[in-house]
């Protein structure tokens, strides 16, 4: 069995959400110790002990609303031998990214969007859209040629996401907008969708123009108002 730092460091490295819960005191002489760890998701214990079950499945329940909360939070826990209090700290989700069309805008976004946070996921075709995950969705659409945008964004629309974008022209991208609003799409949804898509860089090459679009998408992440940083800031 993997110990619990390893399967933190194994899930964490997914980008999957998970809760670690961690015994800070103890009062009395409960079945545990200072230190004892237990991993969770939202509704499953993943690895480890707070030192008994009636402990663990204590926290467990407390999982779900720690991680919707997403703040550190301390509980106490009692036992007939005694109490403990744990401090139970969520790690959220790394935002995904679905990238539409095989393209060399697509295939930089895809390599490029780990080292920034990203589980980039590289999708052909709008039957190969993976479940809604967990963490934040953004999709960047890079063929405004592709026969089935349309119903791609049919595909990915409802599930949400925090960002859309299509590469491409208002020219190129417009008639596409279009048929989504012939098919009765409302237009707070369709004013959402970006295009063109990406930073301001000048960016001419595929490589550019993904680093603009990943840029772009970090800013939207952290909040960033995606322009040059002042000399003095």
């Amino acid at each position: 069995m993997p110990s619990v730092e390893e399967e933190l460091a194994r899930r964490l490295g997914r980008g999957e959400e998970v809760v670690l819960a961690t015994v800070i005191r103890l009062d009395g002489e409960p079945p545990s110790q200072p230190g004892a760890k237990l991993l969770m998701s939202r509704d499953l214990a993943l690895a480890g002990t707070l030192g008994c079950s009636e402990f663990d499945s204590a926290a467990l329940a407390e999982a779900a609303a720690i991680a919707e909360g997403g703040s550190p939070q301390t509980r106490t826990y009692r036992h007939e031998l005694g109490s403990i209090e744990a401090y139970l700290e969520p790690y959220a989700a790394s935002p995904v990214l679905i990238v539409f069309a095989d393209t060399p805008v697509a295939r930089a976004l895809v390599r490029w969007a780990p080292e920034v946070g990203f589980r980039a996921q590289l999708v052909e075709h709008p039957a190969g859209v993976p479940a809604p995950p967990g963490g934040d969705l953004y999709v960047v659409h890079t063929n405004h040629d592709a026969p089935d945008l349309v119903q791609a964004l049919e595909t990915v629309l409802p599930m949400n996401p925090r960002f859309i974008g299509l590469v491409g022209s208002r020219r190129h991208t417009g008639h596409h907008l279009e048929a989504l609003r012939a098919k009765g799409v409302a237009e707070e949804v369709i004013a959402r969708i970006q295009s063109p898509v990406g930073l301001d860089l000048g960016s001419r090459t595929p490589e550019e123009i993904a680093l603009s679009i990943l840029a772009g998408l970090v800013a939207i992440r952290r909040g960033g108002s995606g322009v040059w940083k002042s000399r003095n800031g």
